[in-house]
């Protein structure tokens, strides 16, 4: 391998590793910006720091890879915060940044903070880079650290403010690329064969059993085998946001979404089992509505690639350690097909069809202002095949999380952590990891307001998405518990949560993208088909009602 600077050489293992773009904020590794260029790798350059770690989120998530964000060291603190909802969600980002030399620390160097501690919570790996030998060894270790067991940020802080360490230094060393680390999940434990058949027996065994299919379930890649296990079995499968469109929610055995963002007949389903299969779920506070559904003591089998998370809030009567999709794999050979199950599956249909009955009305609405959930039933009956739907948190998640419907197993359905503004940035990251495919984001205009700046990235870069976004001009999902503590329902708390009514599509054109306003229902459809059709970003602005109020999670007495 000839001599060659740092610079070249992280460039040149990016491109090892099929990295196809990076997002950063100037300046970092500048030497190395200017090496992806001449590889073809794209250099997405963000307005802020924390909008370059969801871009990196959202195109780690679709690239099914590791995505990478960069900052100098002054921005290092900014980036760390953007790395929350990526760690939560269980997304590879690999972040970089550069901090001072030695000879300028604790003498008040301008921008100088110890920002690595600030990594700690928010990644699985976090390293000093201190000299160009170390980049080799380094970087794979960073690829390695995110890819395996359940994926999660990494973090390299590289000597000098920019980073300059990898400048000048020629490093002789073989660029080695490891193909297994490129990708997620790089292996797939195999489960035990005696926990499997325990879970296959107990599994016949019960009457009312249900599949809680978590995030883990789309890491893995495993979402038809949770449908050919529920088919087989005759078990209805609920699913946390992060696993939304595993199962087709046109399905008779889907449930939809359980827990806080959740419709009511999915939590009627999984407080109604008497057994409870969690595959690939934390069981967090969020899937379980902070561990109410399912009851506590509800009989359940946990399967994780992660042993920490098993029996973590729900004890399990059958523990199993294994990649969701080989230990799904080895559960349908060793399981048979029950007999009868249909008491269940029909009390299923009862409750599924319920919830819609109860929604119909407000899903085909006429009203002006327009209401959400006709904007949810217009996008669901829009939405391409091989479409990418990103949510914002908050009512977002809540709106398309029981109101959008994923039918078609192409299509693909990427919720925000719980960071508010993340997913106009992260519909960006996705585009341009699948560049062929439909993006689309919905968002409100609370979540819109926090990263506007990147539209202009988006139309310099050509980063063509379709953000929607559900413009009730205000945080109304903030509005119960202000009106409260303000004690009034006349205007006294308006100032903490209504905002000024802003024409989201007016701004958009002047950034250079393109932007339509709907203020009709009979309009939201055509505009969709333009927004998709238009070359470049665009921007839907739907005029809502400021009153209409996502349901609250269903919990039984």
């Amino acid at each position: 391998m000839p001599e060659m600077t740092g610079y070249r050489y992280i460039a040149e293992m990016l491109r090892g590793y099929g990295i196809r773009a990076v997002f950063h904020v100037p300046y970092v590794l500048d030497g190395a910006l200017v090496e992806m260029e001449k590889l073809g790798i794209r250099r997405i350059r963000c307005h802020s720091e924390k909008a370059a770690a969801y871009m990196a989120d959202g195109y780690a998530r679709v690239a099914h890879g590791p995505g990478i964000a960069m900052a100098q060291s002054v921005g290092a603190a900014n980036l760390a915060a953007g790395l929350q909802d990526a760690w939560l969600a269980c997304s590879p980002v690999i972040a970089v940044t550069g901090r001072w030399m030695p000879h300028y620390l604790y003498r008040q160097a301008y921008q100088e903070v110890d920002h690595r501690p600030l990594y700690d919570p928010v990644t699985k790996f976090n390293a000093y880079v201190d000299s160009v030998e170390q980049i080799p060894f380094l970087l794979r270790q960073a690829f390695r650290e995110a890819t395996t067991g359940a994926p999660r940020p990494v973090h390299l802080d590289f000597l000098g403010l920019s980073g300059d360490l990898a400048a000048g230094s020629k490093l002789d060393a073989d660029l080695t690329v490891e193909a297994s680390f490129a990708r997620y999940p790089a292996f797939r434990p195999e489960p035990e064969p005696g926990r499997v058949a325990e879970a296959a027996q107990r599994i016949t065994q019960s009457e009312r059993p249900v599949l809680v299919a978590g995030g883990g379930v789309t890491a893995s890649g495993a979402q038809a085998e949770v449908v050919r296990l529920a088919e087989k079995l005759s078990i209805p499968v609920a699913t946390s946001l992060n696993a939304k469109g595993t199962i087709p929610e046109n399905n008779p055995l889907s449930a939809g979404v359980v827990g806080t963002y959740s419709r009511k007949c999915a939590n009627e389903i999984v407080s109604e089992a008497d057994l409870v299969v969690f595959v690939g779920s934390h069981t967090g506070g969020q899937v379980s509505h902070f561990w109410q559904i399912p009851r506590q003591g509800t009989p359940s089998i946990q399967i994780d690639v992660d042993p920490a998370q098993i029996g973590r809030n729900y004890p399990a009567e059958v523990a199993i350690q294994g990649d969701a999709k080989a230990t799904l794999e080895r559960l349908i050979e060793a399981v048979a097909p029950v007999p009868d199950r249909m008491a269940w599956t029909e009390r299923v249909r009862v409750l599924v069809d319920r919830w819609r009955t109860e929604f119909d009305g407000l899903l085909g609405s006429g009203a002006v202002p327009i209401r959400p959930e006709r904007l949810c039933r217009e996008i669901t009956e829009f939405l391409p095949s091989d479409a990418i739907l990103l949510s914002d948190t908050g009512h977002a998640g809540m709106w398309t999380g029981a109101m959008i419907e994923i039918t078609e197993p192409g299509q693909t359905y990427l919720r925000c952590a719980g960071s508010l503004g993340w997913a106009f940035p992260a519909a960006m990251g996705a585009k341009c990891a699948a560049p062929d495919r439909p993006v689309i984001c919905f968002t409100g205009d609370g979540g819109f307001w926090y990263h506007l700046g990147e539209l202009e990235t988006a139309a310099r870069f050509g980063i063509n998405t379709v953000t929607v976004i559900n413009n009730n001009r205000s945080f109304n999902q903030c509005r119960d518990a202000f009106e409260d503590a303000s004690g009034r329902r006349d205007q006294g708390s308006d100032d903490l949560w209504v905002f000024e009514d802003i024409d989201f599509a007016g701004v958009a054109k002047s950034m250079g993208c393109n932007g339509i306003r709907v203020e009709d229902p009979e309009l939201i459809r055509p505009a969709l088909e333009e927004a998709l059709a238009a070359d470049g970003p665009v921007v839907v602005d739907v005029a809502t009602d400021i009153d209409a109020m996502a349901p609250k999670a269903y919990v039984p007495e």
